[in-house]
């Protein structure tokens, strides 16, 4: 698998990824009514962010963004989201892409990386980020509305450096 920086040309493969996650309503806290203009002004992050995609065979399978948690005083933590295609899903592409997102975090010099709101019922993608490190600081119960579940805890996920 081949993880490298997103380029412009990358977006027609990028945007099926983030329409069929974002319209399931089932892991991002993301309007699913988003158009494509918004997701791709939300998903494409500018520097010092980074945004990437994984190719497998040369068929783009994922991607993940990166940057700065919070401005200012919290500057010094990072954070990444990803998104993998529904067929590459089980097959190591969200581990690589979340690998790749620490190795991009510690060679920046952020102390930390923080995930914000993971959905409790998001099972795989919390498996991952403990096998990686990540430690739940915290839930909200309660806060993010599954489309199938009802309400459902996010997770506040953190890992030092």
């Amino acid at each position: 698998m081949e993880i490298r920086e997103f380029t412009g040309t990358d977006w027609p493969d990028v945007w099926p990824i983030v329409r069929e996650i974002v319209r399931a309503g089932e892991t991002y806290t993301y309007d699913p009514g988003m158009t494509e203009d918004q997701a791709r002004d939300t998903w494409i992050e500018t520097p010092p962010g980074r945004t990437v995609v994984a190719l497998d065979g040369g068929r783009l399978v994922g991607t993940a963004k990166m940057g700065t948690n919070r401005p200012g005083p919290g500057a010094h933590v990072a954070t990444a989201s990803f998104m993998v295609a529904a067929d590459a899903r089980g097959r190591g592409v969200g581990a690589a892409l979340c690998a790749h997102a620490l190795d991009w975090a510690r060679g920046a010099g952020y102390a930390g990386m923080q995930f914000n709101a993971v959905a409790a019922s998001n099972t795989a993608a919390v498996r991952i980020y403990e096998r990686l490190g990540f430690s739940i600081v915290g839930t909200v119960p309660g806060a993010f509305a599954h489309p199938t579940l009802g309400r459902v805890g996010l997770h506040v996920m953190y890992i030092e450096f």
